[in-house]
């Protein structure tokens, strides 16, 4: 098993690597908080779409439907019921309105959810979070070495020189 870096794990590594391993990390972070954030964005578009295009749906239903509908329902009640056809054109047209009425309320919906949705902003506060902490983090202290001990790697370098 090895370190991101490729050392082997529990080698000392040197501050450099440390300080490379925890760049590309806060790299990969960040690029990963970007990323949800563009995920979440996509999926409030979509719903503010959806909710466009229901309310879009209604009103060219009401508009374009109204003439041909009403005249095939009226006839069609008056065939049926033999009232009055004043009244069966009333009938067909309240029919369209409730059709339509049911698409506002499904376009309604979907604008509240979309509304709602407060992606971004969990991301926005999730990477001031992660700022803020790391502001805050100082390093651990190192123990003092004594002054006849020299650490293993200059031991290492001392040796492989002479």
């Amino acid at each position: 098993m090895s370190a991101p870096d490729g050392s082997p794990v529990g080698a000392e590594r040197s501050i450099g690597q440390l300080f490379a391993s925890a760049t590309a990390d806060m790299s990969a972070l960040v690029h990963d908080e970007i990323a949800l954030a563009k995920a979440q964005l996509k999926q409030d578009v979509k719903r503010g779409a959806t909710s466009g295009g229901a309310f879009t749906a209604a009103g060219v239903l009401l508009l374009f439907s109204l003439p041909m509908l009403n005249f095939a329902l009226a006839y069609g009640i008056r065939t049926w019921s033999e009232w009055n056809l004043a009244l069966c054109f009333l009938l067909s047209f309240a029919a369209n309105v409730l059709i339509a009425v049911v698409l506002a309320l499904i376009g309604i919906t979907f604008a509240k959810k979309a509304k709602k949705s407060r992606g971004p902003q969990k991301v926005a506060a999730s990477m001031k979070e992660t700022a803020g902490v790391l502001q805050k983090a100082k390093p651990h202290p190192r123990p003092a070495l004594p002054e006849d001990r020299v650490p293993q790697a200059i031991e290492g370098v001392a040796r492989s020189s002479s």
